[in-house]
């Protein structure tokens, strides 16, 4: 869309993933198994089953980018539990996200059979390496780097949620809005935007 690609400024969709891709793959690489089974801020998900997801949206979001079909109905494949070597095939797969959005055409017409604007979805993949990976960090008790390198991947991200926001709430993949403070950065009201808590600090 327009609008999304105006804010987006200078950096297209591959950019800003490749951007989020440099928080979230170091923090799957440093999981260690014994907080596989910590709760996280996205309260339908433990950690395993965070990661699990993650790896189901780096692989069918580089289909939707070649114009192909996604599935994400069913089960979610348990790449955490079966497959040895999962944190660095996850490293692997997200490298294969960026490229794939980065090929000429991807941020062209629509994605797949979804029938949405490419640049929206691709804004989607975006959504879920930040703000999972943000629920990721939280949830083992590791710092996420916010500092003025993400700062395009959260202006993106703030018109994405604004746009999305009414019908992921009614489907249920947002929570309702938290209310933050006068004084709250850009990236606290984004998360709030997607009905997290900025100040989640984990619940045993």
């Amino acid at each position: 869309m327009d609008t999304e690609r105006a804010d987006s400024g200078k950096y297209g969709i591959a950019e800003l993933l490749g951007m989020a891709r440099e928080r979230v793959v170091p923090l799957v690489a440093g999981l260690p198994d014994g907080a596989l089974g910590a709760s996280t801020p996205c309260a339908e998900y433990d950690v395993k089953a965070l990661v699990n997801h993650l790896f189901q949206v780096v692989v069918e979001f580089q289909k939707l980018a070649a114009k192909g079909t996604a599935d994400f109905s069913g089960a979610v494949p348990d790449l955490v539990g079966t497959e040895p070597g999962w944190r660095e095939r996850f490293a692997g797969e997200t490298d294969r996200l960026v490229a794939a959005w980065a090929a000429p055409g991807a941020e062209e017409g629509v994605a797949g059979g979804w029938g949405m604007p490419a640049p929206l979805v691709g804004a989607m993949a975006l959504l879920d390496l930040t703000v999972h990976g943000w629920d990721l960090a939280r949830a083992t008790g590791v710092p996420y780097p916010v500092d003025e390198e993400l700062a395009p991947v959260v202006d993106r991200l703030a018109v994405t949620v604004a746009e999305l926001g009414p019908t992921a709430r009614s489907t249920g993949v947002f929570g309702e809005p938290v209310a933050v403070g006068a004084d709250a950065s850009a990236f606290e009201r984004l998360l709030a935007g997607t009905g997290r808590d900025p100040g989640w600090a984990g619940r045993g």
